[in-house]
């Protein structure tokens, strides 16, 4: 009797096994099929979608008032997205420019770093003013006194 016990100890211990892997197996399933939907229809757009070059529209350059009675000669040019229109008003643009550099000590302006700092912050306030149509500023003069 004694073997009979052992033996359906032994059935038992396998059922049960056997149910634990089919739920590890399910479980799995189903974690693979989520994130494949999300893969393939939620996951967001790529680097490679990125908005493609277009016109650049150069700005007449400005003079901004700095502190300790300097000045900045500022001149910048918009790279708008293919597509966009090529008659962008730059008032927009160049409002923006004074905001940003009005009041700048020139110690910090002549910092490589803290002047790319100011053109990314540049960048980013063109963007969201002008719908995504510019997508990249570049400084065509820069000179402080």
């Amino acid at each position: 009797m004694s073997t009979t016990v052992a033996a359906t100890e032994a059935v038992e211990t396998e059922t049960k096994r056997g149910k634990g892997k089919m739920l590890v197996v399910a479980v799995l399933v189903v974690v693979l099929a989520a994130a494949g939907g999300w893969w393939f229809m939620l996951r967001p757009a790529s680097a490679s979608e990125a908005p493609k070059p277009g016109a650049v529209l150069k700005l007449d350059a400005i003079q901004v008032n700095l502190t300790g009675g300097h000045y900045l000669r500022i001149g910048i040019a918009l790279q708008a997205r293919e597509g966009a229109p090529t008659d962008l008003d730059g008032s927009k643009a160049l409002d923006s420019t004074i905001e940003l550099f009005t009041g700048r000590p020139m110690a910090q302006l002549a910092n490589q770093k803290y002047r790319n700092h100011l053109k990314h912050r540049l960048e980013k306030r063109l963007d969201e003013e002008y719908d995504g149509e510019v997508i990249g500023v570049y400084f065509t003069d820069f000179v402080t006194q």
